[in-house]
């Protein structure tokens, strides 16, 4: 679990974002219609955008400060992303897209990830050769292999048929349990979200018009209560 501060003002022409959420989350859902802002406000985060004003913080680090000067680059932030297009490289094979975004230390977290995503099968395999599914995986392993803070998941079921996406789901829940890697998770599917997120932010227009809450309960662990928003 980690504490994430979204304080996020951003302008695009006749479209403006304005999001603030602060909060204690394993996994917090982004849900709306197309245009609400979502995939705007994981790019703000991500760095790829700048927004107007507010603050954007992961535990005690700050990302981004208007009030502060502060916009980090984003290979600065220690933020993994997976856009809805997973952009494999089409000139390397699974493993050496996985191999990709390795640090110094990661040989024994791609083992790790390799056996979670059950990609075995597919190392030697060509990303022209995979399905949907699998080339979400495979970018899953491949941001994981950044070592990031937070993982952000912009649709990453999208292009899947629902008997896919209900396979893929657990993957994303042992990624969750067994690596306890924060998720920014944007979705369409109310189901996925059900399964997936501890909280969750309805957008629509650029605004937040919903929050909820789902306690999260682990092994052997008696029910807490979730923080309130501060």
């Amino acid at each position: 679990m980690i504490a994430l501060t979204i304080d996020v003002t951003l302008r695009q022409q006749d479209f403006e974002l304005q999001v603030r959420d602060t909060a204690s989350v394993e996994v917090l859902g982004l849900f709306g219609p197309s245009g609400s802002g979502k995939t705007s406000l994981l790019e703000s985060i991500a760095g790829i955008r700048t927004p107007d004003a507010g603050e954007i913080r992961v535990a005690d680090r700050v990302l981004f400060s208007s009030a502060m000067g502060i916009n980090l680059p984003a290979r600065d932030r220690h933020i993994g992303y997976v856009p809805q297009d997973a952009l494999l490289f089409p000139n390397l094979d699974v493993s050496g897209n996985i191999d990709y975004g390795i640090r110094e230390t990661g040989a024994g977290l791609r083992s790790m990830l390799v056996e979670i995503l059950d990609l075995e099968p597919l190392l030697k395999r060509r990303v022209q050769k995979l399905s949907g599914g699998e080339k979400q995986r495979v970018a899953i392993a491949r941001a994981l292999m950044t070592q990031p803070a937070v993982l952000l998941l912009d649709e990453p079921l999208a292009g899947v048929d629902r008997a896919r996406r209900e396979r893929i789901v657990p993957y994303v829940l042992r990624i969750r349990r067994d690596l306890h890697v924060p998720l920014i998770y944007v979705t369409h599917d109310e189901a996925e979200l059900n399964a997936i997120a501890d909280r969750v932010l309805q957008l629509e227009a650029g605004r937040i018009v919903k929050t909820r809450g789902q306690e999260t309960i682990k092994p052997a662990e008696a029910p807490t209560q979730r923080k309130p928003l501060l």
